[in-house]
């Protein structure tokens, strides 16, 4: 019977007969990119960008906006949040594995440098303009801290505690608490991946602690519910316990497309389900979810990680057959606006709602509002995001150089 490690693509066979040379079938199969079978073994997830998961992003986005905007029939818009957690998950995952298996190792530090990078540039310049505009802004759904001490919170990824254990906000900056639900991910999950590693952990043994941490966050989640007043949002919907729900569905997704079994079933007929079905299943939680889903602790302990499972299922389908839910997704406006903007659409939008939003009146007014948001972060993704990549291209191809032209010179003193 043959066993697999956690090690991606890497399969240790102690039934299979060996060729002379000391291959088994397996070897051979995955040197060949084919299975036992014959069949076409698939690449591994995000051997080639993959644009429909872009429009995913786009469409996500635009639900939150909608959703703080209050637009009729976008009450559920507040999940567009999970599908990035299950996202974030998987695209995560699925590099570390990526490069452990090119490079035999993961190297966290250059992982967490990238990620700040990425992230911190637009972040620093969105908290300096709240800042700037506190006194017009800084009160957007209240605060309870002063404008140093919420721009610090914000700045040091831990709005999601203060919210979930302290029932605090932080005024135009609370909505950040999805950030530091991320980044507290990034802390935590790829040192438990780079040790699973080096115990050579089974594949399906992680796979089922993933799943015990799901279900079991779910239930947490249930059992800690408390019916806020009003319509206010419950704490529980910020705590890092619901958080981890959609975000470990997104590693075990990553997990089982990294197995080549699963992503040859996934390339027929069961991605297009998964596709179809995903977007189904999306859009009608969605459009189900009325206004008083805060509550109901069934909408924490069941809908959301259900949500979550649903989310997993479409980017399942999205990154393993091509349909056309995919081909949508991945049109060029959809999948730019999703890959540029929708970082900077979500820091930036509830600044222009606190800041223009009494002047949008009716139907129209929300439809101009709407525009300034993502005109606003459109500008900001340009003025911030797209200098700081340019710059860590020319980094990284002056040492690229540097490392070639140290080569050739040992090479020629050899």
């Amino acid at each position: 019977m043959a066993t697999t490690t956690i090690s991606p693509e890497r399969t240790r066979s102690t039934s299979a007969p060996a060729d002379t040379d000391g291959s088994t079938r397996a070897d051979r199969a995955a040197r060949a990119g084919t299975s036992g079978s014959g069949r076409t073994t698939p690449p591994p997830p995000l051997t080639h960008r993959a644009p429909a998961l872009d429009g995913l992003r786009t469409i996500a986005i635009l639900a939150v906006i909608l959703y703080h905007l209050h637009v009729p029939h976008f009450d559920g818009g507040f999940i567009g949040v999970t599908v990035f957690f299950v996202l974030s998950g998987f695209l995560i995952t699925t590099l570390l594995l990526g490069e452990h298996r090119k490079t035999g190792r993961i190297r966290l530090g250059a992982f967490w440098g990238k990620r700040v990078l990425r992230l911190y540039p637009a972040l620093i310049a969105f908290v300096l303009v709240g800042l700037a505009l506190w006194n017009w802004v800084g009160d957007y759904k209240g605060a309870t801290f002063s404008p140093g001490e919420a721009a610090f919170i914000a700045l040091s990824y831990t709005g999601n505690l203060f919210r979930s254990f302290w029932d605090t906000t932080q005024g135009v900056f609370a909505h950040t608490w999805s950030l530091s639900m991320e980044e507290q991910f990034y802390l935590v999950w790829p040192p438990v991946l780079v040790l699973l590693f080096a115990i050579r952990s089974r594949r399906r043994w992680l796979m089922a602690g993933l799943g015990v941490v799901i279900v079991g966050a779910s239930v947490a989640s249930w059992l800690s519910y408390t019916k806020p007043n009003g319509g206010s949002t419950p704490d529980v919907y910020f705590s890092p316990v619901l958080g981890v729900v959609p975000l470990a569905t997104g590693c075990l997704l990553a997990l089982m497309l990294d197995d080549e079994r699963v992503r040859r079933v996934a390339a027929g007929i069961a991605g297009h389900l998964a596709s179809w079905i995903g977007l189904a299943a999306l859009v009608g939680v969605l459009l189900w979810i009325d206004g008083d889903w805060t509550q109901h602790a069934a909408t924490f302990g069941v809908v959301l990680p259900v949500t979550g499972l649903v989310s997993a299922v479409l980017i399942g389908g999205l990154v393993s057959v091509r349909t056309p839910v995919s081909a949508a997704l991945s049109w060029t406006p959809m999948s730019w606006f999703g890959r540029r903007v929708s970082y900077s659409a979500y820091l930036w939008h509830p600044l222009v709602i606190a800041l223009l939003g009494t002047f949008a009146i009716g139907a129209w007014g929300k439809v101009w509002l709407i525009g300034a948001a993502l005109l606003v972060a459109v500008g900001a993704a340009y003025a911030v995001e797209v200098p700081v990549e340019k710059a860590r291209k020319r980094v990284r191809e002056a040492k690229r150089l540097v490392a070639a032209d140290r080569a050739a010179r040992e090479h020629a003193t050899a």
